[in-house]
């Protein structure tokens, strides 16, 4: 349900995310002996790499790191070489994660145990033992090919490649310190631009109105909105609970979700809590109970500069078509 802010991603059930830029040329790939495929390239200074050897039964000097916590970046990418996360374009901030020993090898724990501060990494996994060893759920469908024309799935080895920077090595009490700094730090500058894009975006959406022959008001936040069928129910105050069909589209027309592909079920969600983008929260109070609407919601009260995965990109102002099915 693309409506909702807290999306997991493939790499949030890890819990390992991140990503700055990684070597990934240098030879073939070798291997561990639990099946891992990696290429890892140590820093020799400025942007000067050169691969780093890794013995047959790990990195030796990984018992020294256990317990401090590496700050990194990450790219995962599909068999297609589709890109399913990237933390640096994602998350804006590095990724931090506590050294431990490894009691399950094979997967992306003993794949960080390799990296040292400063490392760049290539790791090839097996879908399926990836899943089975580090993120404990089965493969979902998107993650394999399709079945053949007679209906028979691949048998071939399907892999997920996983690029990683890792930058720094920390205690707890310095990751804690430096990722409250980042965090604030990004934090400012989302603020900035959603203010400037705000602006922007209230361009756009005149230009929408006037050229689409839309009567609408604009409310406080920058929410464009119509009633098409008004209602004679109450309007919902926060903390009730609302019951919504709708209907969500770019600008320029293509439809990214609907309760329509959901079996035309409406979606329940409290007001004013932030289950849902902030124009839902915004504009919904707007309507009684029964009115059908038409919304257009600016970029920073949507998805904002991050947009949402493949259909919704960053700092798009969206159109809902929404009817406000219950309030409870």
């Amino acid at each position: 349900m693309q409506l909702h802010r807290n999306i997991l991603s493939l790499a949030l059930a890890a819990g390992i995310l991140g990503l700055a830029s990684c070597n990934k040329g240098g030879g073939d790939f070798a291997k561990t002996k639990t099946g891992i495929e990696y290429k890892i390239f140590k820093n020799d200074g400025g942007t000067k790499y050169s691969a780093r050897e890794i013995g047959p039964d790990g990195d030796a000097t990984y018992k020294d790191r256990l317990g401090k916590i590496l700050a990194l970046d990450v790219e995962y990418r599909s068999y297609k070489d589709s890109v399913l996360f990237n933390s640096r374009k994602q998350q804006g901030i590095p990724m931090r994660i506590e050294l431990q020993d490894l009691k399950v090898k094979g997967g992306l724990e003993e794949a960080l145990s390799m990296l040292q501060p400063g490392d760049s990494g290539v790791f090839r996994f097996n879908v399926d033992t990836i899943f089975a060893k580090s993120f404990r759920q089965p493969v979902p469908p998107f993650m394999k090919p399709a079945a053949g024309k007679d209906g028979k799935p691949s048998t071939e080895p399907v892999y997920m490649t996983m690029f990683v920077k890792a930058q720094k090595l920390q205690t707890r009490e310095e990751a804690q310190a430096d990722q409250q700094k980042m965090m604030m730090e990004q934090q400012q500058k989302m603020a900035a631009h959603a203010e400037e894009q705000l602006k922007k975006d209230d361009v756009i959406l005149q230009d929408y109105v006037k050229k689409n022959n839309l009567t609408m008001q604009k409310d406080a936040s920058g929410v464009y909105y119509m009633v098409t069928k008004p209602g004679t129910g109450p309007k919902p105050k926060a903390g009730q609970t609302v019951s919504v069909l709708y209907k969500g589209s770019l600008l320029d027309g293509k439809v990214f979700d609907s309760s329509e592909k959901m079996g035309n079920k409406p979606i329940d969600f409290p007001i004013g809590v932030g289950q849902v983008i902030p124009g839902w929260d915004k504009a919904i109070p707007l309507l009684a109970k029964g009115s059908k609407a038409t919304l257009l919601i600016p970029s920073s009260l949507a998805y904002g500069q991050r947009g949402a995965g493949a259909d919704i990109p960053a700092d798009a102002p969206l159109r809902f078509d929404v009817e406000l099915v219950d309030v409870k």
